[in-house]
C-alpha cells in the first residue's frame, strides 16, 4: 500500500510517499481502506516538532470502508463505511495512507446520506466545536434539537474549520448564532453555514454591534483568539458566560481581572487530546447525530470550500493548511 512518512522534524520537505505492507488488526481494532483523509493545523504543528528517528505516518482524521476487523469487533462489518478521528493520538500511524488500524472506539459509522468528504471534516474540528459549546457551567452537556435553545453563541473566526463546526452545531442545536470574520467573503461563508447575524471585527465597533444584537450579552464564545479578542470578550459576554479557548494565538495571555471577575466568567481551554473519554464518546454521538440529521453539510455552498489534494501531494496539503486555507483541505486516496 501507498503510504505518506516522515521520520524528523521539519517543514513538508520531510514528508515522502513509500511502499508499506498492509497492517493486520489487532483485537479490538479495525482495519479501514482510507478513502479520505483530513488535514488540520496539528497534523503540521505535530510533525514540525516530531521527536526524530520514529517513522509517523500523519493525519488525525478521515473517512472510508472497514475492510477487516479484529477479534472482538463484531459491532461492524466488512464494507461499512465510517468515519475516523484522533487516528494519530499515541500512534504512529495516521490516515495518509491507503490502509490504517485504529481501535474500535475511534472508528464511527458513517450515516447513509453522509458523503466521505463530510466525514473526513469531522474529527478534530467537529468534536472540537461541540466540547466548546458544553463547557459553560449554563450549557448543557449534550447537544441535540432545542438543547440551546433561547442560548446566544458567538464564534469568531466563523469561516474557519471548527467556527464552521460551532455554527452548524449551535444552530442544529436551536442557538441564535453570531459569528465575527475579517471580511466579506469569509461572512458570506459563516452566513452559508447558518450563522444568524454576521460581524466584520474589522468595520465599526465590532462589540457594540454585538451588544446591539445580545443586549444581555453572549452566552457562551467559541474563541480563536482570546489575546487578540479579550476586550471584546470582556465587553459582550453576558454574566455567568463561558469562553472556550481552543486555538493558541500567541504564547501569553492576560486578563483583566476586574472586568472577567465581575462577569463570573469562565474560560475554558479545549485541546481535543486531554478530553474526558466520557465527554469526547458524548461528542462523537452527538456529532454523528447530526451528521444523520443532516446538519453537518460540507462544500463551497454549505460555507467550507473543499481543498483537494492527491496523496502523492499531501506536502502540498499541509502547506496549504499551515498557510490559513480557507475551507477544508482532503487527501483523496481511493474511490469509493
Amino acid at each position: 500500500m501507498r503510504a505518506i512518512v516522515y521520520d524528523r522534524p521539519g517543514g513538508s520537505a520531510v514528508l515522502r510517499l513509500v511502499e508499506r505492507e498492509v497492517p493486520d488488526p489487532s483485537p479490538g481494532e479495525v482495519r479501514i481502506r482510507v478513502v479520505v483523509s483530513g488535514v488540520n493545523p496539528t497534523d503540521w504543528k505535530r510533525r514540525s516538532t516530531a521527536e526524530p528517528g520514529e517513522e509517523v505516518t500523519p493525519n488525525q482524521d478521515g473517512a472510508g470502508i472497514v475492510d477487516r476487523l479484529g477479534a472482538g469487533v463484531d459491532d461492524l462489518a466488512v464494507g461499512d463505511r465510517v468515519w475516523l478521528f484522533l487516528a494519530q493520538h499515541e500512534r504512529p500511524t495516521g490516515t495518509a495512507q491507503e490502509f490504517t488500524v485504529l481501535p474500535r472506539a475511534r472508528v464511527v459509522r458513517l450515516p447513509d446520506a453522509a458523503s466521505f468528504d463530510a466525514g473526513a471534516s469531522l474529527g478534530v474540528p467537529a468534536l472540537t466545536a461541540h466540547r466548546a459549546l458544553t463547557v459553560g457551567e449554563n450549557a448543557p452537556a449534550r447537544l441535540e434539537p432545542g438543547s440551546l435553545a433561547g442560548a446566544t453563541v458567538l464564534v469568531t473566526g466563523g469561516a474557519g474549520a471548527v467556527g464552521h463546526a460551532a455554527i452548524q452545531l449551535a444552530r442544529w442545536a436551536g442557538a441564535s448564532v453570531i459569528a465575527t470574520v475579517s471580511g466579506p467573503e469569509k461572512g458570506e461563508l459563516a452566513r452559508r453555514a447558518g450563522a444568524h447575524h454576521v460581524v466584520n471585527y474589522r468595520e465599526g465597533d465590532p462589540a457594540a454591534t454585538i451588544r446591539a444584537l445580545a443586549p444581555d450579552g453572549v452566552d457562551t464564545i467559541v474563541e480563536v483568539d482570546v489575546i487578540g479578542n479579550r476586550e471584546l470578550i470582556a465587553a459582550v459576554l453576558r454574566v455567568g458566560g463561558a469562553v472556550a479557548v481552543y486555538a493558541n494565538s500567541g504564547t501569553e495571555l492576560t486578563l483583566p481581572m476586574r472586568p472577567f471577575m465581575a462577569l463570573n466568567a469562565r474560560i475554558q481551554f479545549v485541546l481535543l487530546y486531554g478530553v474526558d473519554p466520557d465527554a469526547l464518546r458524548a461528542g462523537v454521538e452527538d456529532v454523528t447525530a447530526a451528521l444523520a440529521a443532516g446538519a453537518l453539510p460540507v462544500g463551497e455552498e454549505a460555507g467550507l470550500p473543499l481543498i483537494r489534494f492527491p496523496l502523492e501531494r499531501t506536502a502540498e496539503a499541509h502547506d496549504a493548511v499551515e498557510r490559513g486555507a480557507v475551507g477544508k483541505v482532503l487527501i483523496e486516496l481511493t474511490p469509493s
